[in-house]
């Protein structure tokens, strides 16, 4: 999409409903700065720790900015941030997420619903890929949500604990030109990406919703990306489609080995791998024990050895001392 106009430059079934993950934290984002201070503390509850989530994770009592937890939310995806600001915001994420909603919907993405701040699995949440473009050149308008996603490193530190923070967008490593974007993972959502990148005097926005292989989710948006800029230049002509039974979802990459292995297939793959790998861990810690048995039986005669040996000497020792006077009377 045309940041400017809003054009469409190439669109495949982009306004089909799918689950959002984490890129729901860009209106978490906007929500909260529209309500409070970057620089006010929050305290994070045990709800908001506990929330499931990637490392690092919050502690109960943990007293962190809004800016600190807003790096935490759109940098690595915490969960346990974007909770912590819904609370501070509204008390708890049904009420923080109808602000959400009214967000959205002020800005025409009529498509899209949101039932938690995080992106979590929920009933009832969905996005779709038109929308969820709207939604990221809106929040670039935020200054501190433009800078926030454009930082690929970053240090923070909260109470005596130093965390560091390494940007989830590998984008922003390939590509100078790129000004940030989100990326977002469930099993539900798969993987997701919206990014905007500025090329001449355009500013270009593409998103990316069901992408199966997460590495598809870099060469997929750098093909998008070269694709509009064409389309942007005059060079080439808007595409636009759908596609059903079945819908056609993401993938833009060639297929390998014949076609793409499908969920369930993948799912059995990583359990057979993850049972190899603790078949292997076990068999490691087997032999280990044995070598361990293995010495500790050889320490244990050698100690067996040696205490016949100090028994033997003591016993000679003994009948010397016993027969000494015997000795002497025969030799006077």
């Amino acid at each position: 999409m045309d940041g400017q106009t809003h054009r469409i430059l190439y669109a495949k079934n982009a306004d089909l409903k799918l689950k959002p993950a984490s890129t729901t934290k860009l209106v978490t984002a906007m929500v909260v700065l529209d309500k409070l201070n970057p620089d006010s503390v929050v305290i994070v509850s045990k709800d908001a720790a506990y929330t499931p989530s990637i490392a690092p994770r919050l502690r109960p009592g943990d007293r962190v900015t809004v800016r600190d937890l807003l790096y935490l939310a759109l940098m690595r995806s915490i969960n346990g941030a974007a909770v912590a600001l819904s609370e501070a915001v509204s008390g708890s994420q049904s009420s923080f997420a109808l602000l959400m909603n009214e967000k959205v919907a002020s800005l025409n993405a009529k498509n899209t619903k949101f039932v938690n701040a995080t992106g979590l699995p929920a009933p009832g949440q969905y996005i779709t890929a038109s929308n969820l473009a709207i939604i990221l050149d809106s929040a670039l308008k935020y200054p501190l949500i433009k800078q926030i996603i454009n930082t690929r490193e970053k240090d923070l530190y909260i109470g005596k604990r130093h965390l560091y923070l390494r940007n989830t967008d590998k984008l922003l490593w390939a590509d100078d030109d790129l000004i940030g974007g989100k990326t977002g993972y469930t099993r539900a959502a798969e993987h997701c990406l919206v990014f905007a990148a500025s090329k001449g005097n355009c500013t270009i926005v593409t998103s990316l919703l069901g992408e199966q292989i997460r590495d598809h989710l870099w060469s997929d948006g750098q093909k998008l990306l070269n694709q509009s800029v064409q389309v942007a230049n005059g060079t080439a002509q808007p595409e636009i489609y759908e596609t059903k039974n079945p819908v056609v979802l993401t993938s833009y990459e060639p297929v390998r080995h014949g076609r793409h292995l499908s969920r369930r297939r993948r799912l059995l793959r990583h359990r057979l791998l993850r049972r190899r790998l603790l078949s292997r861990r076990l068999l490691k810690r087997k032999l280990l024990s044995q070598r361990h048995s293995r010495a500790k039986r050889l320490r244990e005669r050698r100690l067996a050895r040696l205490r016949a040996r100090i028994l033997r000497h003591r016993r000679r020792v003994l009948r010397a001392r016993r027969y000494s006077h015997k000795r002497k009377y025969v030799r006077a």
